[in-house]
């Protein structure tokens, strides 16, 4: 008697076998059309086993196998949701399962592919090539950005080897070739001393699409003592008065290093900003003395002094001041009385300010003029009822940009903190109108990054600025990082120049960093792991604001997935622990972020004050990460709380450390 359950359960198998002999099929003829496409770019006659499954799984993601994954996983079988390192491997695997099941004999058309161990360890090997042997006992190398204080503070660096970096990221949109050979010979030397490899990556810069400069205005050195809730003041504003040989008596302006605060907002507490006086002033100044103004609202003000040293002069004042270049003090000191004070000198202007941009607000609805020339920014100007007569403008670091823009093309601004729309162009420049920014207003600063999400810039893969540093880089980078690569025409130009300066086998990686960037790394990849050490740079700050926040989490998968077919290792980058790093504490978001960050092969810090801090903690939270997730492959380590109630022990009580 035939069992119907039994029956049933064969007929879908059949069905099931069906199926996936067709979709092997279709896999294969579509990945054999996405190679044909790139014989120019395989170092031998065919693709390597890498081009290969990348091919393939671009072939099987080109289908909703949704309905398919059901039904196998219903029979106890993969699912074909974790074979990225060996597409076709897999889906033989789960062909000859259904076979045996069906009491069918397949034989399977010969194609050459990746094994699952060789599809691991292809990966795992291409990550060693271009980061390096590992030296802590986890799976995700730790890049960290250096700050320019890196080139100064040796200590810095062996801080950071012995906390956990493996490489060392210099950008090259800052400091400069002096300071970047001190930050490279000092990670060199401290390699050597603890017997650990670092890798040294360098980013270019890439084409720097930003605000151009504001206007200046009268410098203001705004004093405020700290107060409690009843405005009653709990410390003193404290001011350094520096001794100047030489001031200039006429405006106290004086842009001598190490003078000048370039302060508009309240004072730090910690460290008081300074100013400078005529050297004869400093020296007469003694514990006592005052120095009495008007400051730049016509406020009588004094400053205390409180200490002095040679060259220098401390004082306090515990009414809130605003001084200004124009601001005269008086210095006075008190009678042998102690009642009354007396003028020792009178006309005494500071120096030692620097000056200040405008401060350009926009509000939602505002406008503003993107220009096409390179004068100062000004804010809107109005007429005495409030209408605007001009609105707020500032330039474009590449103007001809401009030329490319049509009307309702969004317009990005710092980091997406200002959103707007091209409401009309003319040659001028391009007049935008305000659609996103903070409810009270958002600050327009000077040299700040422009976004034009899906635009075509039109522009070459290396900036002038690029070429020159490549002299640089190609003598001393271990990887080079290419800003806002988006086709493999963009890699190539870049390995051809780094060839030209005597780099045969570069560790290149390819920055994710726009729309066109993201929809073209098929082209990126398949043009590349044949030919180059590459890897791939999730570069989620302008990638957030050139695809939109909400999309970025399910791009980032997609990246992901794809690198991990092509075997190319990913750099998981942008604001990981960015609270820790900068200001001392780590927000539950960004430690969630950070364990995902877990799932790439390289988790790239940037810089702060906390910087040592936030590799410690990155560096736990990828070692704990690791015994329960890799890749997409959940690890079943043996949970605590399991074992516990598999010995009888109860878990409310007595469960000791998890």
């Amino acid at each position: 008697m035939i069992d119907k359950a039994k029956l049933d359960e064969n007929l879908t198998t059949e069905a099931l076998l069906e199926r996936l002999l067709a979709l092997r099929a279709d896999v294969i003829r579509v990945a054999n059309d996405w190679l044909d496409s790139y014989q120019d770019s395989f170092s031998s006659a065919s693709a390597g086993k890498s081009a290969r499954n990348f091919a393939h799984y671009l072939a099987l993601r080109s289908e909703d196998i949704r309905p398919l994954q059901g039904l196998l996983a219903r029979h106890g079988l993969s699912s074909l949701g974790r074979n990225e390192p060996h597409v076709l491997a897999g889906l033989d695997r789960v062909i000859q399962m259904l076979a045996y099941y069906s009491g069918r004999q397949v034989q399977l058309p010969y194609q050459s592919y990746c094994s699952i161990d060789e599809g691991f360890r292809a990966l795992e090997q291409n990550t060693r090539e271009l980061f390096g042997d590992k030296y802590y006992a986890r799976s995700s190398y730790i890049m960290v950005t250096l700050p320019s204080k890196a080139g100064d503070d040796p200590t810095l660096i062996r801080s950071l080897l012995e906390s956990g970096m493996d490489i060392a990221r210099i950008n090259c949109a800052h400091d400069g070739p002096e300071a970047w050979l001190r930050m490279i010979e000092f990670i060199r030397h401290e390699e050597q001393k603890l017997g650990k490899a670092c890798r040294i990556q360098m980013d270019l810069a890439g084409h720097k699409i930003r605000t151009g400069r504001l206007a200046k205005r009268e410098p203001v050195l705004k004093l405020r003592p700290q107060r409690n809730y009843l405005g009653r003041v709990l410390s003193p504003a404290t001011i350094d008065l520096i001794a100047e040989p030489s001031p200039e008596a006429a405006n106290g302006i004086n842009t001598m290093p190490g003078t000048s605060t370039g302060a508009v907002t309240d004072t730090d507490l910690t460290t008081p900003p300074k100013l400078s006086l005529p050297e004869e002033i400093i020296d007469a100044i003694q514990p006592g003395d005052r120095l009495v103004m008007l400051d730049a609202r016509g406020s009588k003000r004094s400053l205390y002094v409180t200490d002095t040293i040679p060259g220098r002069a401390r004082a306090n004042t515990y009414k809130t001041l605003y001084m200004t270049p124009d601001v005269q003090l008086t210095l006075q000191r008190r009678s042998i009385s102690g009642i009354k004070w007396h003028d020792l000198r009178k006309g005494i202007y500071c120096g030692g300010f620097v000056d200040q941009p405008v401060k350009i607000r926009l509000m939602t609805g505002d406008a503003l003029l993107l220009t096409r020339d390179d004068k100062p920014g000004q804010p809107a100007q109005y007429d005495p009822s409030g209408t605007v007569q001009m609105p707020a403008r500032i330039s474009c670091s590449i103007p001809q940009i401009i030329d490319r823009l049509d009307i309702g093309q969004p317009v990005w601004i710092d980091d997406g903190k200002i959103g707007a729309k091209v409401a009309s162009v003319d040659s001028n420049g391009a007049l935008l109108q305000i659609t996103h920014c903070n409810p009270r207003g958002s600050v327009l600063a000077e040299e700040k990054g422009l976004n034009f999400p899906g635009l075509d810039l039109g522009l070459p893969p290396l900036s002038d600025q690029d070429y020159q540093d490549l002299d640089f880089v190609a003598r001393h980078a271990d990887l080079v990082a290419l800003s806002f690569a988006e086709s493999r025409r963009d890699v190539e130009h870049l390995a051809e120049q780094l060839r030209i300066r005597g780099v045969n086998n570069p560790g290149i990686i390819a920055k994710i960093e726009t729309e066109a960037g993201v929809v073209n790394l098929p082209d990126i990849l398949l043009g590349s792991i044949d030919r180059y050490r590459i890897g791939v740079m999730i570069a989620r700050g302008d990638l957030a604001v050139e695809i939109g926040g909400e999309r970025l989490a399910e791009i980032q998968e997609e990246l992901l997935w794809l690198c991990e077919a092509a075997h190319v290792p990913v750099v998981w980058a942008t604001q990981v622990l960015e609270k820790l790093a900068k200001q001392g504490t780590a927000s539950r978001p960004e430690l969630t972020d950070a364990a995902m960050a877990g799932r790439a092969e390289c988790v790239m810090l940037n810089k702060g004050p906390h910087i040592i801090s936030a590799v410690i903690t990155l560096k736990g939270i990828l070692q704990r990460m690791q015994e329960h997730q890799s890749k997409k492959i959940s690890r079943l380590r043996a949970l605590r709380l399991a074992h516990l109630r598999k010995k009888g022990r109860p878990l409310a009580a007595g469960c000791g450390k998890y």
